[in-house]
């Protein structure tokens, strides 16, 4: 007779200073790889600005559906960080748990590939229906295409990461998430200019591109979880064609708020990328690259806060409330000290930011130049309520709490950040400008509501 296994609770710094640096340990690779990972998208956004407006304009839209299906799949990935990290914090030694959690969260990747190509076929039609110009709709709708085939496989490296950080291995994910990078830029270069004897693809090439490093992407992680010691010893890949339906149950049952909580967010920005094309191209292309450098900041604050979460999640699991403080206040120092970085260059140089994204010498740079740089001291300004508020999102999430953050942020983007946006670019004369000041009207109200949500929970015991 087998004798009953012990459960041993994680250890939790008891020091501030002890849990900024374990906060650290893993945030700082985890944030670097976000923006690493973010990086084709820049590059991306550098090439194809190299092209003409009409091509940066269609990669907006095209993303605009693109990320809709990103956002409404990346609940049940989310949902593998309270699910591992609580697990770990109740008993170190678990691995059954974990590997289920981790097997189905892949299977609902893979799961959902018809949904996103039937959306994506349909991008033309909506594009033209939402008031954009045909041609640039019809650019959309073909870089899409190309685009799905590695979503569900970016995806399933998701999931994977944020197993990974669960178990503190965020080094080598972060190289492999670089090296993809390097792939798609790569594969940029010899796809959208025709080099190396390719044929010239244009905004097709890019699209091909990022489909090809997403694939090498999972692969690469496969491989490096089945070779790490630690990682190796979950077992993640046995029985992986056998479905456990009641593990997917609950990672959709815990997934699907996140899911709505996040396309709350992330369609407000794509929602000003068509409010700023009913404007004009050439502000919604000025849009699209000041929205681009924006983005790029974030990575910084949503990798240290995805961290945060883990850190959270062990510290419920092992229902310690003292460290649930620490590694809330550790986390949201640690986001809005990383967005500075960005955010203070951005609003002070703005005119040489935007240089980066254009060749000065063409003739059809100048306006939408100088709408970028009109946009960018606008984007630094709301940069530090993003930092605040995606921290406390993803800590909540940590504790597994994501209804009232889904109503919250619901209330915030949607009732409050819309309104403004759409009123004051298109029925005053502030014109674009408005735009950016309903996305901060929204992020500023979320991180209130947010922050008071987070305050409450941390004041209730921690669950045993």
């Amino acid at each position: 007779m087998l004798e009953p296994t012990t459960s041993v609770k994680t250890a939790m710094p008891e020091s501030w200073g002890g849990e900024m640096r374990a906060l650290l340990t893993i945030g700082v690779p985890m944030a670097l790889a976000q923006l690493v990972q973010f990086s084709p998208y820049i590059a991306d956004t550098l090439m194809i600005g190299r092209i003409g407006p009409a091509e940066i304009a269609a990669a907006a839209i095209g993303s605009v559906l693109y990320f809709l299906l990103w956002m409404i799949a990346i609940g049940p990935i989310s949902a593998v960080t309270p699910l591992v990290s609580q697990a770990l914090g109740r008993d170190s030694g678990e691995r059954k748990d974990i590997r289920r959690t981790v097997r189905m969260s892949v299977w609902a990747c893979f799961l959902m590939m018809p949904l996103i190509i039937g959306l994506l076929l349909l991008t033309e039609p909506i594009m033209i229906l939402a008031g954009q110009d045909p041609q640039v709709a019809a650019l959309a709708q073909s870089y899409v295409l190309v685009l799905a085939p590695g979503l569900p496989f970016t995806l399933a490296v998701m999931s994977f990461r944020n197993f990974l950080a669960a178990i503190e291995r965020t080094i080598v994910p972060f190289f492999l998430v670089a090296s993809s990078a390097l792939v798609n830029i790569a594969l940029n270069w010899v796809l959208i200019f025709g080099n190396l004897g390719a044929p010239e693809l244009g905004l097709i090439g890019a699209g091909i591109a990022s489909s090809i490093a997403c694939i090498y992407s999972f692969f690469a992680f496969v491989a490096y979880i089945k070779w790490e010691h630690k990682a190796r010893s979950f077992d993640l890949f046995s029985n992986l064609w056998k479905p456990d339906w009641e593990r997917m149950r609950e990672i959709l049952t815990l997934g699907w708020p996140i899911s709505i909580t996040v396309t709350f967010e992330g369609m407000l920005f794509n929602a000003g990328v068509l409010i700023a094309g009913a404007v004009g191209v050439i502000e919604q292309a000025g849009f699209q690259i000041a929205l681009n450098v924006a983005s790029a900041a974030f990575m910084m604050p949503y990798g240290l806060s995805m961290a945060g979460a883990v850190r959270i999640g062990l510290a419920r699991g092992a229902a310690n409330n003292g460290a649930e403080r620490r590694a809330t206040s550790t986390t949201i120092l640690a986001s809005v000290i990383a967005i500075g970085i960005f955010a203070i260059p951005v609003a002070l140089i703005p005119e040489i930011v935007a240089s980066l994204y254009f060749d000065m010498d063409a003739s059809d740079t100048k306006p939408v130049f100088d709408f970028v740089v009109i946009f960018l001291p606008l984007a630094a300004a709301f940069m530090f309520f993003d930092a605040v508020q995606v921290a406390c999102n993803q800590l909540l999430r940590g504790l597994a709490d994501v209804t009232w953050p889904m109503i919250i942020t619901g209330i915030s983007y949607w009732l409050i950040g819309f309104p403004i946006a759409y009123y004051t670019a298109l029925h005053t004369g502030i014109g674009a400008k408005g735009i950016w000041y309903g996305l901060t009207a929204g992020l500023v109200a979320a991180f209130i509501g947010l922050g008071i949500r987070l305050w409450l929970q941390l004041r209730q015991p921690s669950p045993v």
